[in-house]
């Protein structure tokens, strides 16, 4: 993977870059402006002559469209992963899964005034190199739940501490989806059975029976 941002701690703040593979130097080649100027200055203004000026003036003017395009792509790439950092800017400062805040498309999408379709190709696309490892950018989005005392937190936080529980367990007697959601539900996360369960497949771990060992 060649990732597409590049977030660095400077003086424990992030500061985001763009990837040079994105950000290519274009510019429109001297050899063809000097062309076109050779061709309107000359005093031979015959139809071939005419056509040639033409297509010279289409052709400067398709790349610098395309050049427009190019930056304009950058831009939106830059504005939307900055955006993206602001709200996650505890993960980006500690690495912990737990720090990641619940965020969607339209979070995103609303913060940089661009389409909901536009934020979910970039996420589904693109890859950012933190201090702590390369992430594809839905890696940073999340549906949120609540906890008892009424703060919302992403998903992620819950599979997080999920995860923790289950490393943690006696391998011996390893936890039922009854007994991680006493748990959690201990810990002031408002959730259900089935949902436990769905997590604890999302994290490709079996049932308790599979997990036990003799």
């Amino acid at each position: 993977i060649v990732p597409d941002f590049t977030v660095q701690l400077v003086n424990n703040k992030p500061e985001l870059s763009l990837n040079s593979r994105n950000a290519p130097p274009l510019i429109v080649s001297d050899d063809y402006k000097l062309m076109l100027k050779e061709y309107e200055h000359s005093k031979k203004q015959d139809k071939a002559q005419k056509e040639a000026i033409l297509f010279i003036k289409q052709k400067i003017d398709s790349a610098k469209w395309f050049i427009d395009m190019i930056k304009q792509r950058q831009q939106t790439l830059l504005l939307t992963m900055n955006a993206i950092m602001q709200h996650q800017e505890s993960f980006f400062l500690s690495g912990e899964a737990t720090m990641l805040r619940p965020m969607i498309l339209k979070d995103i999408a609303e913060k940089t005034a661009l389409d909901v379709s536009t934020v979910s190709r970039v996420a589904n696309s693109k890859y950012v190199q933190t201090e702590f490892g390369t992430f594809l950018l839905k890696y940073f989005f999340s549906e949120s739940l609540t906890t008892d005392a009424g703060e919302e937190v992403s998903t992620k936080e819950v599979k997080a501490i999920l995860q923790e529980l289950l490393e943690a367990e006696d391998k011996h007697k390893p936890f039922s989806d009854d007994e991680l959601t006493e748990q959690l539900q201990e810990k002031g996360y408002n959730i259900a059975r089935r949902t436990v369960a769905k997590y604890r497949e999302q994290l490709n771990v079996p049932v308790a029976r599979l997990r036990k060992q003799l």
